[in-house]
């Protein structure tokens, strides 16, 4: 598992919201051209973060506890140990296989148009579009879905802020 962060800029502040990036277009192209684009395609989740207001960060909205999600992803895990329980070498959706992608991880025709719409407006590759159908896979696990809903494609989506092309023009 690899879990990475980066600066969006030399000086941090390209998409900020409150604060200028003082970089120039090519100097922010430069500086994220330093991960290439077949070393993101690798990486399943990738999200712009943008700083949080202290008012936001004091607020103290109901949220699920770390107890609950850690329930949540026990059972996606468990799920998928009895998904794969026949199957030498693969333990969750993250192996999948083409073959197996095909047998679980089979889209509905709304879900499919999502992607194929996501897939044509991002230019995604097709290591993005099995890294897509994977996390669809989960989510729909997390969830205790049979199926990959719509909403799991298109949270999976979200998921690929990077390639979305828009980040760093």
């Amino acid at each position: 598992m690899l879990v990475a962060s980066m600066n969006p800029c030399p000086c941090g502040y390209f998409n900020h919201p409150t604060r200028a990036c003082v970089c120039s277009p090519g100097m922010v192209q430069k500086y994220l051209n330093r991960i290439s684009g077949p070393l993101l395609d690798r990486i399943d989740l990738h999200i712009e973060v943008i700083p949080v207001p202290f008012n936001k960060l004091s607020e103290t909205p109901p949220a699920e506890s770390s107890k609950e999600i850690r329930k949540r992803v026990i059972e996606a895990r468990k799920i998928q140990a009895e998904r794969f329980k026949n199957v030498k070498g693969v333990f969750c959706n993250a192996q999948m296989t083409s073959k197996l992608m095909n047998k679980y991880a089979g889209l509905e025709e709304n879900s499919r148009q999502i992607l194929k719409t996501a897939m044509e407006k991002l230019d995604l590759s097709a290591r993005a579009y099995d890294r897509i159908l994977k996390v669809s896979r989960t989510i729909a696990d997390l969830e205790g879905a049979e199926n990959i809903q719509p909403n799991h494609v298109a949270e999976a989506i979200q998921y690929r802020s990077l390639d979305k092309g828009t980040w760093g023009n």
